[in-house]
């Protein structure tokens, strides 16, 4: 009887490619997301942001034209009271923005009881969340990408002169840096859009782990290292053991590795992004700038960080989505 059973009941199997219709998804959502209201604020304040920091610090820079050769560079982190620089005003915003795409992007669907509908279509659950995903990334770069135009057709205008390609490309892997940033939170928030089914608790709990790793795990971080490595004798090895814990536990932040990435792009200037000690500035030429090979070495390790981080984070999302019951 159970044999007969077996061979009566259907196999459900999944006909055509899991990815069927994630393009359609893609588009749908940068939609979406491109007209709202709230994505609509959020652009406009980047845009103030951009140009006012951009123009207050033009305005500091018109001295150094001919003098500094990286003077573009300096648009992105020069500062002027009351404002900040730029790439600090950037630093704030790009997780808002991307916890803003993402937050509602699932339990949205099942809040308004939208989600068995779509999955009725021939698209499949893989599509589904990759794209909603994926258009949230492309959003993001869009919109970064619009900023970086913006700052250097203003920097055209108000110093007179075109940047360099050495400028130029260095300010394009920072761009890159921060869409991968970005992408660190975008992942936080549909994570938390999978798991909790409330949106209002999914734009808390996103939030929360930002402001965690922003204001708390450096603090977190130092006390660690003292509880771990503690100065006992107050040798220089203790010193020096104790403060390299504590860097390695402040780059498990996905801000810290944007600022650290950030400071080696936009300074050609910096050697290193760790401990160095005297012996070890023997035979170099202090001053003198990196060309941006080896300032990409620098910051290479924290690029597949980030990249891993949003990799992982999906991956747990998906794998969640995928067992979640989806009732019609």
């Amino acid at each position: 009887m159970s044999q007969l059973a077996k061979v009566a009941r259907p196999r459900r199997t999944r006909e055509g490619s899991p990815w069927t219709g994630l393009w359609a998804v893609v588009t749908k959502e940068m939609a979406d997301s491109l007209t709202s209201v709230r994505m609509s604020i959020l652009q406009l304040l980047i845009v103030l942001t951009a140009a006012g920091t951009v123009y207050a610090a033009s305005q500091d820079l018109k001295d150094l034209v001919g003098k500094d050769p990286f003077i573009f560079l300096k648009l992105f982190t020069t500062g002027r009271d009351p404002l900040p620089s730029f790439v600090g005003f950037l630093g704030f915003l790009v997780p808002l923005i991307a916890i803003a795409l993402a937050f509602d992007t699932v339990n949205g669907e099942f809040n308004q009881r939208t989600m068995s509908r779509v999955l009725a279509q021939p698209i499949f659950r893989d599509a589904l969340l990759l794209g909603k995903f994926l258009a949230g990334l492309f959003t993001l770069t869009l919109v970064l990408a619009v900023i970086w135009l913006l700052i250097y057709g203003m920097g055209i205008l108000v110093l007179g002169v075109p940047p360099g390609g050495e400028e130029v490309a260095r300010s394009l892997w920072f761009l890159v840096v921060a869409i991968f940033y970005g992408g660190v939170w975008l992942a936080v928030a549909l994570l938390f859009s999978i798991v909790l089914r409330q949106t209002a608790a999914a734009a808390l709990a996103s939030i929360a782990v930002w402001l965690f790793f922003t204001i708390f795990w450096g603090i977190i971080a130092q006390l660690l290292a003292q509880a771990l490595v503690p100065m006992r004798l107050g040798t220089v090895q203790e010193v020096l053991d104790q403060a390299k814990l504590e860097m390695s536990l402040t780059r498990l932040s996905p801000n810290t590795l944007y600022a650290e990435a950030m400071l080696a792009m936009l300074n050609p200037a910096v050697r290193s992004l760790g401990l160095v000690l005297p012996f070890q500035l023997q035979g170099a030429i202090l001053g003198t700038p990196l060309p941006v090979s080896q300032s990409l070495m620098l910051i290479w390790p924290h690029l597949t960080g980030l990249i891993a981080v949003t990799i992982l984070l999906f991956v747990l999302g998906y794998v969640l989505f995928q067992r979640q019951e989806i009732r019609t």
